[in-house]
């Protein structure tokens, strides 16, 4: 079983991390005021404290070098199997978008949001994926909801993005 375990700090300390555990292929990515480090493993983490992910869908290698989006889906209990449904069967939809690099559909572990974690050769990839079909096809959670019916509560709250970069603006 493959997970992903995440940390967030400041890019200097994660830089830090990172070069200490050079074997490790770990994805340092920067955005909105911090650096987030990735560590992809079958093994278990390195990092303290971290937040922690099963992987339960993949498509693609996640590379150090890109744009990535996170779809952060708090999912009630009772709506967690159709959304993972949902979101196993969609994801490959995006495969042939220009600029797509790779998927991981993040089952939380300790938490109730699921991240669905895409990485993009850069930023305007994945705007311009957006507005494709096959993007909105991925995304819609309407099936998952008829699915799910009227008794059962899919989200604890309202989902949102959080965009990162390989790369650090040196002027942040």
């Amino acid at each position: 079983m493959t997970n992903i375990y995440t940390t967030r700090g400041t890019a200097d300390f994660m830089e830090q991390v990172k070069k200490k555990y050079p074997d490790e292929g770990m994805i340092l990515m920067h955005g909105s005021g911090t650096s987030l480090l990735i560590h992809e493993t079958e093994g278990k983490s390195v990092f303290q404290t971290p937040h922690r992910y099963e992987v339960i869908a993949e498509l693609g290698q996640l590379q150090d070098q890109g744009f990535f989006a996170m779809n952060n889906v708090p999912v009630s209990d009772e709506g967690k199997p159709v959304f993972e449904d949902q979101f196993k069967k969609n994801y490959s939809k995006m495969a042939d978008a220009q600029g797509f690099v790779a998927y991981r559909l993040l089952r939380p572990i300790g938490s109730d949001t699921y991240v669905i974690l895409t990485e993009w050769t850069d930023a305007r990839s994945f705007d311009t994926a957006q507005h494709t079909d096959a993007f909105k096809e991925a995304y819609d959670t309407s099936q998952a909801d008829a699915l799910a019916g009227p008794a059962i509560h899919m989200f604890t709250s309202a989902p949102y993005l959080s965009l990162y970069s390989s790369f650090q603006d040196k002027d942040a």
